[in-house]
């Protein structure tokens, strides 16, 4: 029964696709037991592809004119269609009808990729709301409970322990963690928290217990916010989307009208026959009809798809080709974006008469223990050399660590820890670490001894997020492209923002920021630039993804929302490929703007042509039709 029940929820959720396909097919099949000269079967498979391909559409045209009042492109294309099917049965032109299945065919491609676009809304926002917890446990007298995440009350206390996610927004009253706020707020090194500290929905407990008070609803929590914003950034249609729909409209009332007025007027004032009217009417329609228009953008964009695919940049839909030519602004995440978003040992700095193996060695030796990423970082710095684990290390939350190895104490930590243990600390090391610290990374003391007087500091360690190698010169070419303004958007601190930022040769830094913050920035960016795209990894990114005009997301480093919110996706992680896709988004309008001219002007062509009678309906055709393959083949061009 699953595999029924599956194929059933298929269909459904892939109907608009299916039935493009099928209509796809039933035309084929059509045209050539047509050209076989079966026209029974013919008469069976063609109309059988209007009625698939081509009901979607009816039923929306039909909608908007009933209860809006409007014509739309989707009522004049069944209008145009079965106008071309009615004039073949009439002249037994059955020709006509394939034109017409060819019309309807395109619309119903159309229709499929729009509910692409809709499905993969969906599925972000499914994403988001699997990061949390469905249940907690609350903390009673009698001990501990688990309940739904729903039936949690503001006041309710609850127990986190090691590893666990927090279930919803809370302050911390009693017990001391690390904290992994990334799939929040993007910072690369997790966050110490203590009493009274808030922590957010969704983030990672580390190594301690933690006992919680719920002090806002859980659908009011952090996680609950860039939720509502996704949803609301992805469902507002953009400016330029409400153009081409008011276009589309104020294009089928225009054609409607002067159909027919050509099938009422000519009689009484050009004294034609019925006949020749109905007839160039209905010509009218069939050459009127948008086909030419379409092929005009969807080949082109569909070819600069392909063209981005090999390059490593997937586009997820045609429109976003296009609009990513059009970028006047471009913000950039720094976590996992603009930095590799691990971090790793920059730098070791050994003191007099130590060497930075000997530092490596030691540090290695009291980390390997511990999971933290700076431990993790030491000890992969450290391969290769030769150390022995520490034996009786004990941590000191916030602070550093102690242990012995080799049957000697060592110590690490920062400054404040060291100078417990170290009266005189290196001055060589004194002058150097504050300008590592102002440069954004962590520093990291490391000392040996035997008792507390006897310890000297042997060097320091500093750790820190490495910029991507590609990313100033990424910057440095988008700037040649024209980029009006680059900024970075970072829930990171002021100054590790500040110091990634000149390193990659961004001039304006927005730090600290939650979700919604960098939302904020991104639609002031749009007040002035217009077309702002915006480029990053994280959860937290997935409202400034959706709210951007272009959202780009990082292939390999990528959460899994931010995947889904994304309109483009670098699928190697290779900043590079960002000017790549806006040159091909340039040069993909340029083609686009070239085949709407050849449309429009083949035509007025035919129109005047009709209208003046030096054209019949084949050769009406056959200008239509050759204009559609002309403006086709000239957006293959893109696949260069």
């Amino acid at each position: 029964m699953l595999y029924p029940q599956r194929f059933q929820q298929f269909t459904q959720e892939h109907a608009d696709t299916l039935a493009a396909v099928l209509c796809g097919i039933l035309l084929f099949l059509g045209w050539f037991a047509l050209s076989l000269g079966w026209l029974g079967l013919a008469l069976l498979l063609l109309p059988a592809a209007y009625v698939i391909g081509g009901y979607e559409s009816a039923r929306e045209g039909l909608t908007t004119l009933v209860k809006e009042k409007e014509l739309d492109v989707d009522l004049l294309m069944i209008v145009a269609a079965l106008g071309a099917a009615a004039l073949g049965l009439w002249r037994k032109e059955y020709h006509l009808i394939i034109d017409g299945a060819i019309l309807i065919l395109i619309f119903a491609i159309s229709g499929a990729l729009e509910g692409y676009a809709m499905r993969r809304t969906e599925k972000s926002i499914r994403s988001l709301m699997s990061l949390t917890p469905d249940t907690a446990t609350i903390a009673h007298q009698a001990g501990e409970k688990t309940v739904p995440i729903s039936q949690l009350q503001v006041g309710d206390e609850i127990v986190v322990k090691p590893g666990e996610l927090i279930p919803t927004d809370s302050i911390i009253v009693s017990g001391y963690s690390t904290i992994n706020q990334a799939a929040i707020t993007g910072e690369s090194l997790p966050v110490e928290k203590t009493v009274g500290d808030e922590v957010f929905a969704g983030t990672l407990n580390g190594y301690g217990a933690l006992r919680l008070k719920v002090h806002k609803p859980a659908a009011s929590s952090l996680i609950q916010r860039v939720i509502r914003l996704v949803e609301q950034a992805q469902t507002e249609a953009p400016p330029s989307q409400q153009f081409i729909e008011s276009f589309e409209r104020r294009y089928a009332k225009i054609i409607v009208i002067a159909g027919v007025l050509l099938a009422t007027l000519p009689p009484f004032i050009l004294r034609w026959e019925w006949e020749t009217t109905i007839y160039r009417a209905l010509t009218f329609l069939v050459v009127a009809s948008p086909c030419a228009l379409m092929a005009a953008i969807m080949p082109t964009l569909l070819s600069g798809i392909a063209n981005g695919a090999r390059q490593g940049i997937l586009f997820k839909n045609g429109a976003q080709l296009e609009k990513i030519g059009q970028v006047r602004a471009i913000a950039f995440d720094k976590t996992g974006t603009l930095t590799t978003g691990q971090v790793q040992v920059s730098q070791v700095i050994a003191a007099s008469n130590y060497t930075e193996k000997d530092v490596l060695k030691v540090a290695a030796a009291l980390e390997s223990s511990s999971e933290h990423p700076i431990a993790q970082a030491i000890v992969r710095a450290a391969n290769g050399l030769d150390w022995v684990r520490a034996v009786e290390v004990q941590a000191i939350p916030g602070q550093g660590i102690t242990g012995t190895t080799n049957n000697q104490q060592v110590i690490m930590g920062n400054v404040a820890f060291i100078q417990q243990y170290v009266k005189q600390l290196p001055q060589e090391l004194l002058e150097v670490a504050p300008a590592l610290e102002h440069e954004g990374k962590t520093v990291v003391w490391v000392a040996q001894g035997g008792s507390s007087d006897e310890y000297k500091v042997i060097g320091v360690i500093a750790i820190a997020d490495m910029i991507r190698a590609e990313a100033a010169a990424t910057i440095s070419r988008l700037r040649k492209l024209g980029i009006e303004q680059i900024v970075m958007i970072t829930g990171d601190n002021q100054r590790t923002a500040e110091s990634v930022a000149q390193a990659v040769g961004i001039d304006q830094v927005f730090a600290q920021l939650l979700p919604e913050d960098k939302l904020d920035v991104i639609r002031k960016l749009q007040q002035k630039y217009q077309t702002v795209a915006m480029v990053g990894d994280g959860i937290n990114d997935a409202p400034a993804l959706a709210q951007a005009s272009v959202g780009i997301a990082m292939g390999v480093a990528g959460s899994d929302v931010a995947l889904e919110t994304a309109d483009i996706v670098l699928m190697a992680d290779r900043l590079e490929k960002i000017d790549v896709a806006m040159k091909l988004g340039r040069r993909s309008q340029t083609i686009v703007k070239q085949n709407i001219v050849i449309a429009l002007s083949f035509i007025s062509l035919l129109l005047i042509g009709n209208f003046l009678g030096n054209i019949n309906l084949p050769i009406g055709v056959i200008g239509h039709e050759g204009s559609t393959v002309l403006v086709t083949l000239s957006g293959l061009r893109l696949l260069k």
